[in-house]
């Protein structure tokens, strides 16, 4: 889940320029194209090119509340970044895939296009080893020309693909290759899947073929799944579309003015002296170029907003800069804000700028902006923003060299202490990322219930009940019990080991004082092997079954019974590793009175949530909540 930034309002952006994403409108745009679909049918989202340059992750989370069925993807890492950012939505690979990559598409939960027999072989071995059924989607080329099976060869591919044991045939697509402008081939197209189609409709869960701009005068009947990509963004691929469904553009291009000048009569602006006034002009300089993915070939053509007027492109565009025309406008000034895509006037919408060079607006829309963050608007207000460069942070782009310094510079910027973040560096993270023989690893909702039974003049008796997911390493794992802290030390250092008990010097220590009453991996119970010496208990926990599950996230249970004394008067949980989500309680007899907590927890949040009711009391981050090492909670009473 992606945590929560300090936002700012929308008159607060101090960039040298800025893209900002009207979820709003995007949303909008989707319930006026869903109005062209029949009731059976769903849609697909198509966020690939980073959401055709409107960010991947932010689309796919507004589509999906505005009801999408499936996300489309080019290709398997543009999937792989939806899903490390816990997009757990069905995604469509569209572009064929390689054979290095179904490892990823298989770990990532995600859905290939096919058009291969050997990759559909090859995906078939590598599902069958994993024991799963991979779902696939097939192509076919009816006259596009582009990739798929050719649609005469489509039913023997379709029964030769059914006959593989793991493959599951989910979906069969096609591409129009001109459905904005060419009505009789789109139909042509149509009717040759349609063809095909209906031979097998009855074995398939998706039929699709139709693109955004296909479906506005269009129902192709024996479809169930749009895919709706350009439309989406508020953009319209033909001029003829715009009576027809009311869009609104989804992303605006801001900078602001950096410079104001003049050129006097018969001097030339910018490089190789293509442009010549023929009177004194007042122009302003814009301080972003083709660098920004505002297209070179504008030069001398674009059209900008500047105070409610439009303004056009003095001359060739710089890598950094262009020159505007501002004769025409009032009161113009140095930091005055500058629309160069989208936003209300007709001159600066995407499909009219790229028109003025011949060009494409998809191309516009996916490279515009690339050195400007992103804010993402709904409701007139800000609510998320996405980095320079539009790369959202993926730990493996980086070597581990750089990956430490990103890390130490993070916490630096977080905290605004140099000392302070050094120390948190060293001490904790570098203990747990950096030492080259140690497995990171963390436990998420971790539930820890303790319970004191008045039952002994001396001792409560303690029935602790731990559980907790982590990834499972080994078949067995160690709990551990020590009557001193030094004796215990070493099970804290040891990557085998779930559980540690202090037991009090004064307990005598063997196997009536401390035992595992059960333990749980996933369901499945272990069996429990007792080593006892002078210095510690070793329980060892282990079934042959945990086979199955090593590697993955796993399930834990455990119960311990144990003996703490009467005189100690307060209780210390120490957390020695990193935890994402925690929950402690603490149950105690009538004979213990006047309780109170104090949590130690090191993290973003630190003061977790304390609630007492009678016999218990309980201290909770929440779910997703980080908590590092040399984290606790004492409680006394």
């Amino acid at each position: 889940m992606t945590k929560k930034k300090k936002l700012i309002r929308l008159n607060e952006i101090n960039e040298r320029s800025w893209v900002e994403i009207n979820l709003s409108n995007f949303s909008h745009n989707l319930k006026e194209l869903k109005k062209h679909m029949q009731n059976k049918q769903f849609f697909m989202q198509i966020v690939k090119a980073d959401a055709y340059g409107h960010g991947a992750l932010q689309i796919a989370n507004q589509a999906i509340k505005e009801g999408a069925t499936i996300l489309g993807v080019a290709n398997v890492e543009e999937a792989s970044l939806l899903r490390f950012h816990n997009i757990e939505h069905p995604i469509l690979i569209l572009s064929p895939s390689f054979d290095f990559e179904i490892e990823a598409i298989i770990s990532n939960k995600l859905t290939p296009s096919i058009a291969n027999l050997h990759f559909a072989k090859l995906l078939n071995e590598h599902a069958k080893e994993m024991g799963i059924i991979q779902s696939v989607h097939i192509k076919y080329d009816t006259g596009m020309n582009r990739n798929g099976i050719r649609i005469e060869n489509a039913l023997d591919f379709y029964q030769t693909i059914e006959m593989l044991e793991n493959i599951k045939i989910e979906g069969i697509f096609s591409h129009f290759s001109s459905s904005e402008d060419d009505k009789d081939f789109t139909q042509k197209q149509y009717l040759l899947f349609a063809e095909f189609a209906s031979k097998v409709a009855q074995k398939v869960r998706y039929i699709h073929i139709a693109n955004s701009s296909a479906i506005i005068d269009n129902q192709f009947e024996l479809c169930n799944l749009n895919r709706i990509g350009l439309l989406s963004y508020g953009v319209y691929s033909s001029a003829q579309l715009k009576n027809k469904i009311d869009l609104k553009p989804v992303m605006t291009f801001k900078s602001k003015i950096a410079h104001i000048s003049t050129a006097h009569k018969n001097e030339s602006v910018g490089y190789n002296r293509t442009h010549f006034v023929d009177k004194d002009s007042h122009f302003a300089i814009i301080p972003i170029g083709y660098a920004d993915g505002y297209d070179y070939l504008l030069s001398d053509k674009g059209l900008v907003e500047i105070n409610g007027s439009v303004c056009p492109v003095l001359g060739k565009i710089s890598m950094d800069m262009i020159a505007i025309d501002i004769n025409q406008v009032d009161n113009v000034k140095v930091d005055d804000e500058v629309i160069l895509l989208g936003g209300n006037t007709t001159s600066t919408k995407v499909e009219n700028l790229s028109a003025l060079f011949n060009g494409s607006s998809y191309e516009l829309l996916t490279q515009i902006g690339k050195r400007a963050k992103r804010y993402y608007i709904e409701d007139g207000k800000i609510n998320d923003y996405a980095p320079i460069l539009r790369r959202d942070f993926i730990p493996r782009d980086f070597s581990d060299d750089k990956l430490n310094l990103i890390i130490h510079q993070a916490i630096q910027e977080r905290i605004n202490k140099q000392e302070l973040a050094s120390v948190i560096y060293h001490d904790v993270l570098r203990y747990f990322f950096i030492e080259n023989d140690r497995d990171v690893s963390y436990r998420s909702d971790f539930t820890y219930n303790i319970k004191f039974i008045d039952n002994h003049i001396n001792y409560y008796k303690v029935e602790l009940n731990l559980s907790f997911d982590k990834i499972l390493q080994n078949t067995y794992f160690i709990v551990a019990c020590a009557n001193n802290q030094a004796n215990l030390e070493s099970y804290f250092r040891r990557k085998d080991t779930e559980y540690r008990w202090l037991l009090d010097e004064s307990i005598e220590l063997d196997e009536s004082k401390f035992s595992v009453s059960s333990a749980k991996v996933n369901g499945v119970f272990l069996d429990c092997f007792v080593a006892h010496n002078n210095k510690a208990i070793e329980v060892k926990c282990e079934s042959d079954k945990l086979e199955s599950f090593l590697n993955k996230l796993a399930h834990f249970e455990i119960k311990i019974s144990t003996y703490y004394p009467k005189n100690k008067h307060q209780l210390s949980v120490y957390l020695s590793e990193i935890y994402k989500g925690v929950s402690i309680q603490f149950t105690y007899p009538e004979s213990i009175s006047n309780i109170d907590c104090v949590p130690i927890f090191s993290g973003r949040h630190r003061y977790p949530k304390i609630t007492q009711n009678k016999g218990s009391i309980t201290v909770a981050s929440e779910k997703n909540d980080w908590i590092f090492p040399n984290s606790g909670v004492v409680f006394s009473y």
